[in-house]
């Protein structure tokens, strides 16, 4: 087992949800620091502000969207994300994790380069703990 995650982020509106997810990653040790944002713009802005100070390490290396959120959705973040995700110099995996069995919601995000997974709610110890293991 290599280092622990250092920062993982989750991008969800679901505050039942997050408050899960978080729990389980505390629970388990799984990282460092936990980010949460409601929606695509809170994060959006996150990162362009970790560009513009040059604030490398206050990235993630992991994070979590959900694709149905108010403001911006994961869709429009990750258009956005994308177009400056290269500019850092740490590789950020991301995962999208939505209610949506929709196929071609699936589709489409498994063909977004930097999107690594599909995982669908609810989401499991067990999916956790393998991505907190496989992204060290």
């Amino acid at each position: 087992m290599g280092d622990k995650i250092g920062i993982a982020c989750i991008i969800d509106d679901d505050s039942v949800y997050v408050n899960l997810v978080k729990r389980i990653i505390e629970a388990k040790h799984l990282c460092k620091n936990l980010l949460v944002f409601e929606n695509g713009k809170e994060a959006l802005n996150y990162f362009e502000a970790i560009l513009s100070n040059m604030d490398e390490e206050n990235l993630p290396e992991i994070i979590f969207l959900d694709l149905n959120m108010p403001v911006m959705d994961g869709w429009q973040f990750l258009e956005q994300f994308c177009s400056i995700k290269n500019k850092f110099g740490k590789v950020i995996t991301l995962y999208i994790v939505s209610s949506s069995i929709n196929p071609v919601d699936i589709h489409k995000a498994k063909s977004i380069k930097g999107v690594k997974d599909y995982l669908i709610k609810p989401i499991t110890i067990e999916d956790l703990e393998v991505i907190f293991s496989t992204s060290t």
